[in-house]
């Protein structure tokens, strides 16, 4: 049913964390009636500081997601439901949106910023250490890892992320966990000193979340301090898909530069419509978008001017 308490949003985001956030802060200082639907479970919750983001270096996902929120509050016309996005209907100029309790909020524009979330580990061990000494972001955590033993787990990603670790450490090592990689990988890593082990991953041993050693299953132990793996992800909402979204073949929001994508109305922003995955990526596009969706409405704010002097 329609809540009636609520009158229609000139924008609904769907997602807040850093990029729906950045987004709220620009529309809600652009006078606009806001409502950002919040799961309040951010990927990032696992970590225990946020880096790259001026003036925030070092800062922890919660403290970032208080001072955002007291921040916002100043702006009256923003509003916040800790709830999920269920279905959306209608379209440009009239979405409905249904949520997980039951209840439809409308708005003139949308934005996703729902991010990307990971999909189980299946490693053993694994979970214990993320966040504290295994990382998916060289540019995120790599300062704190840096000349570190490091182990390097990324499957068909590993010739990247190895490149882009060595910039921090040069006590690499390779694991492949048992996948199969081109014999000209392994030679170039082999002539670069990073030794690669092929059998498959028993468990990562830690004291405390810090990694101690990669334990293979033909029984060696290979000691370690730090991981850098590449994780399996999945679209945190599939609703873009729904509504006629393009996507790529990873899920991710095919959005212009300012966040818009194919469907009128519908914009995305932060992880889930990029591949960048840092706090400061995320803000930065959250801005933007707002500032999108800001243009368009002035745009049909001021033909209605017009044609309703």
């Amino acid at each position: 049913m329609l809540n009636p308490s609520s009158n229609p949003a000139d924008v609904i985001i769907i997602g807040g964390g850093p990029a729906g956030m950045s987004a709220a802060l620009v529309l809600g200082r652009a006078r606009r009636n806001v409502l950002v639907i919040d799961e309040a479970l951010p990927r990032h919750r696992v970590t225990r500081e946020s880096h790259g983001f001026l003036t925030r270096d070092g800062v922890s996902p919660s403290e970032l997601r208080k001072v955002a929120h007291e921040q916002i509050a100043a702006y009256p016309s923003v509003r916040f439901i800790q709830t999920v996005a269920a279905n959306i209907e209608g379209n440009d100029g009239a979405f409905q949106v249904t949520t997980g309790d039951g209840e439809t909020y409308i708005g003139r524009k949308l934005l996703f910023a729902t991010g990307m979330k990971d999909l189980p580990m299946n490693m053993k061990g694994l979970e214990d250490v993320y966040g504290k000494s295994a990382y998916v972001c060289p540019y995120c955590d790599g300062w704190e890892m840096q000349d570190r033993p490091i182990a390097i787990i990324a499957g068909e990603h590993t010739m990247h992320l190895t490149r882009t670790v060595a910039g921090w450490s040069n006590d690499l090592a390779v694991f492949t966990n048992g996948s199969p990689r081109p014999e000209e990988e392994t030679n170039e890593l082999m002539r670069r000193g990073i030794p690669v082990y092929d059998a498959p991953i028993r468990e990562i041993a830690s004291e405390a979340g810090e990694t101690v050693a990669i334990v293979l299953e033909d029984g060696s132990e290979i000691a370690r301090t730090a991981i850098f793996f590449a994780p399996k992800l999945a679209p945190g909402s599939d609703l873009p898909v729904h509504l006629g979204c393009d996507v790529n073949e990873s899920g991710t929001m095919v959005v212009d530069e300012i966040g818009r994508s194919n469907v009128p109305g519908v914009f995305g922003a932060g992880d889930g419509a990029s591949q960048k995955y840092q706090v400061a990526a995320a803000v930065a596009a959250g801005s933007m978008a707002g500032v999108g969706i800001n243009t368009e409405l002035l745009e049909l704010d001021w033909e209605k001017r017009i044609l309703n002097p």
